[in-house]
């Protein structure tokens, strides 16, 4: 089981970047989070939109028609729908984003780690 385990651990640590890389690796996982920060910030506005879209429809059709007929709800249905099923989508991707944050928080930690290891005693993780 031990040999197992040091396997798995071995090829965790044989995927992070060098530690002489660090600030590159820095560099780099800041744009890649913040390119995913600004995919987020569009991917909520569409729930929004849907949202909006069904408010206004029922509203202008309360006001110009009266109560809404069956072809107005139907149509505010599917805007709100599409809505949840936006939302959903997006909350689903934020969660990703911050996992993707802490996974690579850690991963900076690790390589830290092993950049002082290998300046104070040589030794490797």
């Amino acid at each position: 089981m031990e040999q197992k385990s040091s396997s798995m651990r071995d090829k965790l640590l044989a995927r992070l970047p060098q530690p002489e890389n660090l600030e590159g690796y820095r560099e780099e996982t800041a744009s890649l989070l913040a390119k995913h920060e600004k995919a987020l910030f569009w991917e909520k506005l569409m729930p929004q939109i849907f949202s909006g879209a069904a408010l206004a429809v029922i509203v202008l059709t309360g006001s110009i028609v009266g109560p809404p007929a069956n072809n107005v709800k139907t149509a505010f249905l599917i805007l709100f729908f599409l809505s949840m099923i936006y939302t959903v989508s997006y909350n689903v991707s934020r969660s990703k984003v911050e996992l993707l944050k802490e996974i690579k928080q850690v991963q900076l930690q690790v390589l830290e780690l092993q950049a002082s290891l290998q300046k104070g005693g040589g030794h490797s993780l």
